[in-house]
């Protein structure tokens, strides 16, 4: 299709087959937008810098790509109530965590036209944007693209919804007494969605095949990465219990102080869930991270918003305060002062 021939109000827009995503856009209350020209400008300007990621297909440059795409009916089944009341009676799972099971699994053609739809609207929103002026942005284009995108999204989620009972039966098999099932779920349906993202439906084999990859060797590198942290941690509490004798008598940056100091934040970023530890090492380029990461790049890796992001860092940085005030940390200081 020619950006040229772009038009700012797609007639397949209108299909019956969008209008309950069409509806939940409607209800996030994203549109219209009501923004004066710098508004406009900033708006169009982080548009422009994100990425919009889809697997391109041939027939998404057909002319009548978005009547065909959106012609057969999907037929999603509503939630099976009954089903989550079957898995809690069977199941360790709490009712709320059940309650994510709802969603009936996808027949081999609805999963294929919701991958189908997802990229085609990602692709179509990425055309659009490239013919945004950042200086002169028109609102129509950038409501349409904020509206394709949200609409992909909504396609993306119900691929997720029926496939979140494969999160649960991989990580409840990484579960023990250092790995909590509720960290591991949430790194699991993060590590879902990324792979969703990447899917290419073409290659003629089922997204769950693809996805127990991607979830198993995430949940994997959750446990390992714990156990290194744990070991670290030893390590340096080891350090600490040789030199901690002579520390008091030193008045300068012994190198037992500085273990002492590395072991006490270490043991505190311990007593933080996982996903505040992660962007607390990312946001102070702490640990393996060289770099002190954006809140937009950890919004995008754990797929939630950039205010998300800051909120999580303020409640981790206000754990890390009080922990510090209430261990009685300024035995730390009174050391580099020699006291």
């Amino acid at each position: 299709m020619s950006t040229s021939a772009l038009s700012l109000r797609p007639s397949w827009l209108k299909l019956a087959e969008l209008e309950p995503a069409m509806q939940a856009f409607e209800a996030q209350g994203l549109a219209p937008l009501e923004l004066g020209a710098d508004g406009l400008k900033r708006l169009a300007k982080e548009i422009q810098s994100e990425e919009i990621g889809f697997i391109n297909n041939r027939r998404f440059q057909e002319p009548e790509a978005g009547d065909e795409i959106f012609a057969e009916p999907l037929d999603l089944q509503p939630p099976d109530a009954e089903q989550v009341r079957r898995m809690s009676r069977t199941s360790e799972l709490p009712r709320h965590l059940g309650r994510l099971c709802e969603a009936p699994l996808l027949t081999p053609d609805q999963e294929r036209m919701l991958f189908e739809r997802m990229n085609f609207l990602r692709q179509q929103a990425n055309l659009y944007r490239s013919q945004l002026d950042p200086k002169r942005p028109s609102k129509m284009r950038i409501e349409l693209i904020r509206r394709l995108l949200f609409l992909a999204d909504w396609h993306r989620d119900r691929i997720v919804e029926a496939n979140l009972r494969l999160v649960f039966s991989i990580v409840k098999k990484f579960v023990n007494q250092h790995n909590r099932f509720d960290d591991l779920l949430s790194d699991g349906i993060v590590a879902l969605m990324r792979a969703a993202d990447k899917f290419d439906f073409e290659r003629g084999f089922r997204f769950s095949t693809y996805a127990t990859q991607v979830v198993r060797r995430d949940s994997y590198r959750s446990v390992v990465t714990t156990q290194e942290e744990r070991q670290k941690v030893s390590s340096g509490l080891q350090d600490m219990e040789i030199d901690v004798s002579d520390e008091i008598r030193q008045p300068n940056m012994s190198e037992s102080r500085w273990h002492l100091l590395r072991t006490r934040l270490a043991s505190m970023l311990g007593d933080l869930d996982r996903r505040e530890k992660l962007i607390i090492r990312a946001r102070f380029a702490l640990g393996s991270h060289r770099r002190v990461q954006t809140l937009q790049a950890l919004a995008d890796r754990l797929g939630v918003s950039k205010e998300r992001v800051r909120q999580l860092e303020k409640r981790a940085l206000d754990k890390l305060t009080l922990m510090a005030s209430n261990a009685g940390y300024q035995e730390v200081e009174s050391v580099e002062q020699g006291v």
